[in-house]
């Protein structure tokens, strides 16, 4: 069957954090475009994600900087034993350390 699946195995909050972790500075209008979700439901699951913890958003000039805390916990009860580093390690290409790198933006005053 082609076409957009009825499921899949990741949350659209599991999507938008691995997507924060790979590029932090995104606007939850570019975030909504990659995921294929509205802009409106990014600003909800960015909201969830920074009332439990798991983003921080700065501001640096007009700009969101996020930063993601890879020692919390997942959230579901038969899960907890597994850390948000390691969700992200299984959903990228890309190691651990290259990801909580700051990036250069981030480290700009402007």
């Amino acid at each position: 069957m082609i076409g957009t699946p009825r499921w899949t195995f990741i949350t659209n909050h599991g999507l938008v954090l691995s997507y924060i972790s790979h590029n932090n500075t995104s606007t939850a209008r570019e975030i909504a475009q990659y995921i294929g979700v509205t802009e409106r439901t990014t600003h909800k699951i960015i909201s969830d994600l920074e009332a439990a913890g798991y983003i921080e958003r700065r501001k640096i000039g007009r700009r969101n900087v996020y930063s993601v805390d890879p020692q919390l916990p997942l959230r579901h009860h038969t899960k907890q034993d597994v850390i948000v580093s390691d969700l992200l390690e299984a959903l990228t290409s890309k190691g651990l350390h290259e990801l909580m790198e700051p990036s250069p933006d981030a480290n700009s005053s402007s």
